[in-house]
């Protein structure tokens, strides 16, 4: 597991590096195709191909069980050769070791492991994805297809830092919005101006103010940019907006509120546009899925995992579209890391074979 570790991460595969994406995908094939396991591609022009492997149950008709997972990192071309795989006291470091490509690499294994020994009590359908990085623009209609299709899906996001999984997660919607005004020299024609900075910082505040930290509802313009020079009154301001909220419900409200606020001007003659970006729907746990988490504890505690619970986390993954087609899933079931998106992400060793054992025993369990 480790040596197949070592050359997914040794490979630079940023969200828009669709070679770099491919490629990781290629060595997985390759891992499927020494355990006679039947793989595809489903091909995307911009971004990574979808790759697809299956473990058959012959006689067969039910629904599949889904391994989920993304292949992709959020680190440029390069951070390979600024820092490859390596291993110090236990703990593996490299760009993308924990997110997630750990966790691909325990979904990997334990589908040929319950090839090898016939022991899949259903038949095993494994998904890599290649953009959830930039909320699976390409790949959520995949994502949502395969998973209408399952019985139920592991995704094997990292595993918390405590050891736990996660049984829940914030929705996300990440949009950009751009501020039009009036160039005009700020000395000598300053009343002719219209100031798009001067809106959008109105309109930051007014996002801002949508936060509501007891429903778990944030608003966060973390990029802004605009404006000519120091002495022209701005022309053009734009800001990027990350809004994460935990009810379903919620959404369209907050949507509503910032669509409201884009749309009208504090400073009279600017305008306004607002462009979602992409999206993440919120991992909601029903009564399926908790059923789903008591077989896996009970898995855990049988592979030496004794202490493992649910863990609700406010950052988005792909297991939130698979819930929201109303499949059961759990999240968060790779090997232990943290500091992930950071050039000091690190991976726990010691988990991965506990954390497979596991994923491996709550499938054999589904009937349960």
């Amino acid at each position: 597991m480790i040596d197949l570790l070592r050359d997914v991460v040794n490979i630079d595969s940023g969200s828009y590096d669709k070679a770099g994406v491919d490629a990781v995908g290629e060595r997985f094939q390759q891992h499927f195709v020494e355990h006679d396991i039947g793989t595809w591609r489903e091909p995307n022009d911009v971004y990574g191909d979808a790759v697809h492997a299956v473990v058959t149950k012959p006689g067969s008709n039910a629904k599949p069980i889904l391994l989920l997972g993304h292949r992709d990192t959020v680190f440029p071309k390069g951070e390979v050769a600024k820092r490859p795989f390596t291993i110090k006291d236990n703990k593996a470091y490299g760009p993308g070791v924990a997110d997630m490509k750990a966790g691909v690499v325990i979904n990997v294994f334990v589908a040929a492991a319950l090839k090898k020994f016939d022991a899949a009590p259903h038949p095993i359908k494994v998904l890599i994805t290649g953009d959830e990085e930039i909320a699976s623009r390409a790949s959520r209609p995949i994502i949502e297809r395969e998973g209408r299709a399952a019985r139920a899906v592991y995704n094997s996001e990292p595993g918390r830092p405590s050891g736990n999984i996660v049984t829940g997660r914030k929705g996300g919607v990440f949009m950009r919005f751009e501020v039009f005004g009036k160039a005009a020299h700020s000395g000598n024609n300053f009343a002719v101006g219209v100031s798009a900075i001067g809106e959008i910082a109105h309109k930051i505040v007014q996002i801002h103010a949508l936060t509501n930290l007891d429903k778990g509802i944030t608003l966060n313009v973390g990029l802004i940019s605009g404006g000519q020079s120091v002495n022209t009154t701005a022309p053009y301001a734009s800001g990027e907006i990350d809004f994460r909220y935990v009810e379903p419900s919620d959404r369209a409200v907050i949507m509503g509120a910032i669509e409201n606020i884009v749309a009208t001007s504090t400073v009279p003659g600017t305008t306004a546009k607002l462009h979602v970006d992409g999206e993440f729907l919120p991992l909601v746990q029903d009564a399926a899925a908790k059923a789903m988490f008591s077989v896996y504890q009970a898995a855990a505690v049988d592979s030496g995992l004794a202490t493992l619970a649910g863990e609700f986390a406010g950052g988005c993954a792909d297991s939130g579209f698979t819930a929201s087609v109303g499949t059961p899933t759990l999240c968060g079931l790779g090997p232990v890391g943290g500091n992930v998106h950071t050039d000091l992400e690190w991976l726990d060793i010691d988990s991965i074979v506990p954390r497979a054992q596991t994923l491996a025993r709550a499938i054999l369990r589904s009937d349960l």
